[in-house]
């Protein structure tokens, strides 16, 4: 339900210089002129499930990047009931979009990789909602290996050679000598990883399919008073995010999707840091480095 200053479901997310979303609730395409994030630099669109609050933005946004005269084509993700949905759009208001939609049916039972690139891989799998919803999770693949400036020159590096410490490998000269990956190479950065859960109950598989993320956003929209409410309404309390958070092993865990019934969300976050210590709850505009 509306609430003042708390707009609907919607994440952008930048990664390795491409733009997604994660759903589109009403007036996404407003806040995303509002936070100066470029539509039309999207390259993908996730969509979680049918519920309204996760997609009435969908045409107004689909719409007005066919104004601004897209032609790149736009990947949507979303469960196989949203078929109709995008149907409808397109039959009343697609003529003249100078764009294609790419639209992949989601109808997996467990996590299955929708879209890879050679940064990263996004794995799609089913929640626990009542109707047909997915969860993402967005991993950077393994980096290459960069070689130290400094053993370059120390060792008068090859092109060849260099190529061979960036795939790891040891060189091995023809005089025998050796010069390991692990000693004139080095990894530039761990990879990180971000998963995005709303709407769902907890299930038991949950924990085992985010173990190890980086950074996980998971709805928390009641708190632990009305978990009997939550457990009606194929929801997650508070207490269940952050008992997931710990179980799966993540760094950190950021809450929303709160109950109209709230107009307060620092409780939230103090519920789930009983638990979970790294827990934050988001507010809209909020932006996080992962």
């Amino acid at each position: 339900m509306p609430v003042r200053g708390r707009n609907q479901s919607a994440q952008a997310l930048s990664v390795h210089g491409r733009l997604f979303l994660i759903d589109c609730g009403e007036g996404t395409q407003y806040r995303l002129v509002e936070e100066r994030i470029p539509m039309m630099k999207l390259d993908s669109i996730f969509l979680s499930h049918i519920h309204g609050d996760h997609v009435f933005g969908i045409f107004g946004l689909l719409s007005t990047l066919g104004m601004k005269g897209r032609q790149t084509p736009l990947n949507i993700f979303a469960p196989l009931n949203f078929g109709p949905i995008l149907k409808f759009f397109l039959s009343y208001y697609g003529e003249g979009l100078a764009y294609e939609i790419r639209y992949t049916p989601l109808k997996m039972k467990e996590p299955e990789t929708i879209l890879e690139t050679k940064s990263i891989a996004v794995q799609a799998f089913p929640l626990n909602h009542g109707i047909e919803c997915f969860g993402f999770r967005f991993a950077e693949k393994e980096p290459p290996f960069n070689v130290h400036k400094e053993a370059i020159g120390r060792y008068g590096l090859s092109l060849t050679e260099i190529g061979t410490l960036k795939r790891g490998e040891d060189v091995i000269r023809e005089d025998g000598t050796v010069i390991r990956a692990d000693e004139a190479a080095y990894k530039p950065f761990a990879p990180r990883s971000y998963a995005y859960c709303s709407d769902t109950a907890p299930f038991p598989q949950e924990a085992e399919w985010l173990r190890g993320t980086t950074v996980l956003y998971h709805e928390t929209t009641y708190q632990e008073e009305y978990a009997d409410q939550s457990a009606l309404r194929h929801h997650s309390t508070t207490l269940q995010a952050a008992v997931l958070a710990s179980e799966a092993g993540v760094k950190k865990l950021l809450i929303g999707h709160y109950s109209s019934r709230s107009s307060e969300i620092l409780s939230y976050e103090a519920e789930c840091r009983r638990l979970f210590p790294e827990t934050f709850a988001t507010s809209d505009g909020d932006s996080y480095d992962i």
